[in-house]
């Protein structure tokens, strides 16, 4: 398409706006080709910045419930379940099939938010790198689903909130991965082996969903398994990814639009 007369025509510079949008077909054919973009952010940084902002939304819709300081520390269940925590109650008989996804961008206080962020910012970088952004938010999304296919399983019963499924999907996918490269990826392996003795012990001193974490874990360790190493096999299944990044960003913008939809109609 010739952009500089389409933009000449809307009396914009369209010298300029045909160097951008070339830029911008270049960066685009790159992200699916599962390459990282310098000019975009980073997928976790767009995920810590989301968990953070859903966060500071959900303190401040307690405090105008005259909550106060509680939302900041430890919400009440009411409000964590209103932000999208997951209950399978609700999600079985109520057909409220979102909380599978929402619950991981909702976090029971401060604490629980930063401990897990920080993991994210530490262990995310890592993998994105060698597996690139569009594989990244897959295996991030898709290990969410196997960790709270977990809690169906061993406690359906008990409200569940948090990114950790995820993050332990992480690292039980990283750990797997860079034992299959052999030497070459030891250290990352070894790395990502005490990143999760560490959330581990941090999770049986705060009472964390373990279930959750090892429904996580055996998520990303059968991806890590499955998940061709190298080059050209990257290249081999970027068409199958591609698909799967559309679904699994479509179906988290949905699941969190429907959340804030039953948010603002519940009242």
């Amino acid at each position: 398409m010739d952009w500089k007369s389409f933009f000449d025509r809307l009396g914009l510079n369209g010298t300029r706006w045909q160097w951008r949008m070339v830029r911008y077909e270049r960066d685009f054919k790159a992200l699916l080709r599962g390459e990282q973009i310098s000019t975009l952010p980073s997928p976790s940084q767009v995920l810590i910045g989301l968990n953070v902002t859903l966060f500071a939304l959900m303190v401040l819709h307690g405090a105008s419930l005259g909550i106060g300081l509680q939302g900041l520390m430890r919400p009440p269940t009411q409000l964590l379940l209103a932000w999208g925590g997951q209950l399978w109650p609700l999600v079985l008989n109520y057909d409220q099939w979102w909380r599978c996804l929402t619950y991981a961008y909702t976090h029971g206080g401060i604490i629980h938010l930063g401990f897990n962020m920080m993991v994210l910012y530490q262990v995310g970088p890592l993998l994105e790198n060698e597996l690139g952004g569009v594989r990244f938010f897959v295996l991030y999304t898709l290990t969410a689903l196997t960790a709270t296919l977990a809690d169906l399983l061993w406690h359906p019963g008990i409200p569940v909130v948090g990114a950790s499924g995820s993050l332990f999907g992480l690292i039980g996918f990283a750990s797997v991965y860079y034992h299959r490269m052999g030497p070459a990826g030891q250290v990352i392996r070894n790395f990502m082996l005490k990143w999760a003795l560490f959330a581990f012990v941090f999770g049986l001193l705060v009472g964390a969903d373990n279930a959750a974490h090892l429904g996580g874990a055996a998520g990303g360790a059968l991806m890590g398994l499955l998940l061709p190493i190298g080059v050209r096999g990257r290249q081999a299944s970027a068409k199958l990814f591609n698909i799967l990044g559309l679904i699994c960003l479509v179906a988290t913008l949905g699941a969190l639009g429907l959340m804030l939809l039953s948010l603002i109609f519940s009242h």
